[in-house]
């Protein structure tokens, strides 16, 4: 629904991201072992067009950056040994996924973008560390609860961003025609 309405209200890459986001829940749905590594990309493909998304309403550098990137140094040195063959593609994963909530926390976007941002990486870290640590309790709702978030997050700040008459210009700069 999210992804239709962004469509409807010419949010063209935010529209991709969330249906690029579906498809990997489908197929992750489908077959969570046989189609891992395929819905894993899905999602890689997502943060990717956020990322752009999210560049292109570059702001400046903010200081908030620093722990989520030492976040996701900690998260994933702790998270290697456990990888085995997926250890490359879960890594390239955590520094596009880190990327996205960087550059989500240096746009001009309203702070339910950065926080969306930041609570996709959260679910994405409970998702990895039931997958490849050992699950744990409440582990459904916290995942689908903290994604689920982030999306509504994500897709709200950017669309409620741009009611204004004075954001035309960061309108273009982000995506509208």
């Amino acid at each position: 629904m999210l992804a239709v309405l962004a469509l409807v209200r010419r949010f063209p890459l935010l529209a991709l991201a969330l249906a690029v986001s579906s498809i990997g829940d489908v197929l992750l749905d489908l077959d969570p072992k046989g189609l891992f590594v395929a819905g894993l990309s899905a999602f890689l493909a997502a943060h990717l067009i956020y990322t752009v998304l999210f560049v292109r309403a570059w702001s400046r550098f903010r200081w908030a950056v620093i722990p989520v990137l030492l976040y996701a140094l900690g998260f994933s040195i702790w998270l290697a040994p456990r990888l085995g063959s997926l250890t490359i593609p879960v890594t390239l994963y955590i520094c596009v996924i880190t990327a996205m909530a960087s550059t989500a926390i240096c746009s001009r976007l309203p702070r339910w973008v950065p926080i969306g941002a930041v609570l996709f990486l959260a679910s994405d870290s409970l998702l990895a560390t039931a997958k490849f640590a050992g699950t744990f309790p409440l582990r459904d709702y916290l995942v689908w609860g903290t994604y689920y978030a982030a999306q509504f997050s994500i897709a709200t700040g950017v669309l409620l961003s741009y009611n204004k008459p004075q954001d035309t210009m960061r309108v273009r700069s982000v995506g509208r025609p």
